[in-house]
């Protein structure tokens, strides 16, 4: 997986006009790249500037920090965080998310309607009441969404009518049915009733609606699943508060022959390896992270093999075997990643939706003699 960053980071700079040959690597290398990611091409940048919802911004500082690096790993049910925005453009409380872009091969695990609370109306009569019962219905007929044949509850929960703020709904079972059949997606409906179940006219709560309010406040559908790409170690997924990575630092070109001899006798260790996804041409689709510091492993693994080369047994006894010549063509151990991070992008699918997603293995957390 590192060697197709490795490539690309070869490659995304040229110093000069670059050969036919050399533009076939590069291409082939950026394909290489957007494979890692899971896509085929990369997504178009927005048509117009757009504020990611505030939800995927707050998730995505709780579960990586600045260089996308995991830094709670146990947060995330599965790898993937999808968000839609309601398409109605309606003020009455029916709503649709478009889930086309979902994966067939992506599992659904949980899906959750967000929708934000407005304070209350200002009304003459008296206060009677303080709560109220708000109900989430999966649409199964759209002509007969009111009739109790043409609906199945999903959710419903007593809401407090004083404050304002984000209530969220379990909708799991209807999103299932939707992936499975996408024909069946006939949108949603929301009601509000007093505490008994009567209704209230006008009902005395109100969400915000997709077409007369802040983008940040428009009813949302957020999806977890998991596409089932996993890397070697997810036990060393989260990166550890004690190795904090370093700042993105430029890629150091080759020096003199001298000094890349010079490199060859430094014991193995971790070196800084920056990816710039505004040098690669991505900075478009991607919110965060601007880039990040994916390391690297270099440096020698001479006889004898000391513990902070971290070498495990196999390459002790190789090391061995190479200093005392005993079998021919063995070579000594190599310098390379022996724990791997994950990362975590933030970006806007096909569809401009907003999309976190986190990559297993992307990152050298420390070097090994291996």
């Amino acid at each position: 997986m590192l060697g197709a960053v490795l490539l690309l980071l070869a490659l995304a700079k040229p110093t000069c006009p670059s050969p036919a040959g050399a533009e076939s690597r590069r291409a082939e290398a950026l394909k290489r790249l957007l494979e890692v990611f899971g896509m085929e091409d990369p997504p178009p940048p927005p048509a117009h500037v757009k504020q990611p919802p505030q939800y995927m911004v707050d998730l995505f500082n709780t579960v990586a920090n600045a260089d996308g690096v995991t830094k709670n790993p146990d947060i995330l049910e599965g790898n993937t965080v999808r968000s839609f925005l309601d398409k109605t453009q309606s003020e009455e409380m029916r709503f649709l998310f478009v889930l086309s872009s979902v994966a067939k091969s992506e599992k659904v695990l949980t899906a959750e309607l967000h929708l934000f609370r407005l304070w209350p109306r200002v009304t003459g009569g008296p206060k009677r009441h303080h709560l109220c019962q708000v109900s989430v219905y999966q649409v199964l007929e759209r002509s007969e969404a009111a009739a109790p044949g043409g609906r199945r509850l999903l959710a419903a929960r007593l809401v407090p009518l004083q404050g304002s703020g984000w209530e969220v709904f379990a909708i799991t079972q209807a999103v299932l049915d939707w992936t499975e059949d996408e024909s069946s997606n006939q949108g949603l409906l929301v009601t509000v009733q007093a505490v008994g179940g009567s209704p209230l006219e006008p009902p005395p709560l109100q969400f915000a609606s997709s077409r007369d309010h802040h983008e940040s406040k428009k009813p949302m559908l957020v999806l977890f699943t998991d596409d089932g790409r996993r890397g070697a170690s997810p036990a060393m997924a989260g990166f550890p508060d004690s190795q904090p990575p370093a700042p993105i630092v430029p890629a150091k070109r080759p020096g003199p022959r001298s000094t890349r001899s010079l490199d060859r006798l430094q014991p193995c260790q971790k070196h800084p390896l920056s990816v710039d996804f505004e040098e690669i041409g991505w900075s478009g689709w991607i919110i965060s992270p601007r880039g990040y510091n994916a390391y690297h492993c270099k440096g020698s693994c001479p006889f004898p093999l000391g513990e902070n080369m971290r070498p495990t047994n196999h390459a002790t006894v190789q090391s061995i075997i190479n200093a005392l010549k005993l079998s021919e063509g063995v070579s000594s151990p190599c310098c390379v990643p022996d724990k791997l991070y994950s990362i975590n992008l933030l970006y806007f699918d096909d569809d401009e939706n907003v999309v976190l997603k986190q990559y297993d293995d992307m990152v050298a957390g420390s070097c090994g003699c291996h």
